[in-house]
């Protein structure tokens, strides 16, 4: 990109589950204090971050290896699966990812356990005093304390999770991973990236590096285009689905295989036909770096094992006991046109109940493009906006959005209660609540199903 957006910071600083919040811990009233050092929330940039790590002696060349993980849709699922399957192996794993949905400790895993608060506290505050008081976006400071700690505790891989983009993105100043992912690539965050598939895959594949391997999953015929002519400039292999490798369903589970020969593996952890892309390329992308590190077991392991909250997670808490018995529900974070398909071919392959969708989503997102895969599939659709959903979009613009099929909760609480209520709600159901990774965060809370 010629010119690095900028997004200007709220009036109060940083969006709802990063600022601080009464009773928070010290870690978040850090982080609260920090947005004072730039006037903007996002400044794609790398100079910033590069000082700050020059200060604290380059962590990031310290680190263990590194698989780098981009995308627009799946990249957490793909990192929850590299995780998964490492850690099956015995391995011990650290892992960087965003947003969080309740804690902002969810980001940080030190040898797979979430970051202690003291121990994330401790890290803000001496990167805070070695970047002493030049401007730097939250976002980078939090990287550079991540990376300080991933740098100190010992382990074996490090799956590094790219926040926005991938050229500019704070993670990339990692510039010799061991392998790089990239998950499907769509349309989202335009203002930042570019407004056509091409142009944000152009930023997706900034962070290909030099003879580093590369596998990518399915991907529309424009995003390919350009990872290929990036991944052939930079003599990066580049591992893509069909030709490289490829994974199908078979037999209840999966069936993977690539040039070391064919793998037969258990459903996914993580529910939905759209995941067995992820899955893949994790194994793909391990596979690359070192066939030998892992065993046909601690695959098939980690990919039945891999967790992700709310990436199709089944709520049991509290929200979930206000249906009728035999009712279920559900909480995705998807938010953009690619996701919206990908819930439409879960819908598909639930079609053995009714579903009802629950429906809030974040200013800026393209709405009506990610209900329309979706709409075909639902008895009734409900808009809400909690009220800590950060920039939600007002219900009403959601059902104007849905050319008038969805109705205003308001609330998730109040969609749940006027379904449960409705005639003839005794039948077995499903709700899906979807829209918005802020809108899952309360959600988790309400519902008192947190994330660990």
């Amino acid at each position: 990109m010629a010119d690095n957006p900028v997004l200007p910071a709220t009036p109060w600083g940083a969006p709802a589950g990063l600022r601080a919040l009464p009773g928070a811990g010290r870690s978040e009233r850090i982080i609260d204090r920090l947005h004072g050092l730039h006037p903007k929330l996002i400044d794609l940039s790398l100079g910033r971050l590069e000082r700050c790590l020059a200060a604290l002696g380059h962590p990031e060349r310290r680190l263990p290896p590194v698989v780098h993980v981009a995308g627009t849709n799946g990249k957490g699922s793909t990192c929850s699966f590299l995780r998964a399957i490492a850690e099956a192996a015995g391995q011990r794993v650290h892992a960087y990812t965003s947003p969080h949905l309740v804690r902002f400790h969810e980001r940080i895993r030190l040898a797979g356990a979430l970051v202690e608060e003291e121990v994330l506290a401790a890290a803000l505050e001496e990167v805070e005093t070695a970047n002493g008081g030049e401007p730097i976006t939250v976002f980078e400071i939090t990287t550079a304390a991540a990376l300080l700690l991933f740098s100190r505790v010992p382990a074996d891989l490090l799956v590094l999770e790219v926040g926005l983009g991938g050229r500019f993105d704070a993670t990339n100043v990692v510039d010799r991973p061991v392998a790089c992912a990239i998950a499907s690539i769509s349309m989202d965050h335009t203002d930042f990236l570019g407004d056509t598939l091409a142009a944000i895959a152009g930023e997706k594949a900034g962070i290909i590096k030099p003879g580093v391997p590369v596998a990518t999953g399915r991907q529309e015929p424009a995003a390919l285009a350009v990872l290929e002519a990036e991944a052939l400039s930079r003599g990066a292999p580049l591992l893509t689905r069909g030709r490289d490798w490829d994974v199908s369903w078979a037999e209840g589970g999966l069936f993977f295989r690539d040039g070391a020969g064919g793998l037969r593996l258990p459903a996914p952890g993580l529910p939905g036909p759209h995941q067995a892309d992820n899955a893949g390329i994790a194994v793909a992308a391990l596979r690359a770096w070192n066939p030998a590190w892992l065993g046909d077991g601690a695959v098939a392991a980690g990919v039945a094992s891999a967790t992700w909250p709310a990436r199709l997670q089944r709520l049991e808490g509290r929200l979930a006991a206000t249906l009728p018995e035999g009712w279920e529900l559900w909480l995705d974070g998807g938010h953009n046109a690619g996701a919206g398909v990908a819930l439409a071919e879960q819908a598909r392959a639930w079609g053995d109940r009714p579903l009802h969708l629950v429906v809030g989503m974040k200013k800026s997102k393209a709405v009506a493009d990610f209900l329309a895969p979706l709409l075909p599939h639902a008895a009734s659709a409900w808009a809400v906006a909690e009220p800590g959903q950060h920039l939600a979009v007002a219900p009403e613009e959601i059902v104007a959005a849905s050319g008038g099929v969805a109705r205003v909760g308001p609330l998730v609480a109040d969609a749940l209660a006027a379904l449960r209520d409705a005639p003839g709600a005794g039948g077995p159901a499903r709700v899906l609540v979807c829209g918005s990774l802020y809108l899952a965060g309360e959600v988790l809370k309400a519902d008192g199903t947190l994330p660990d």
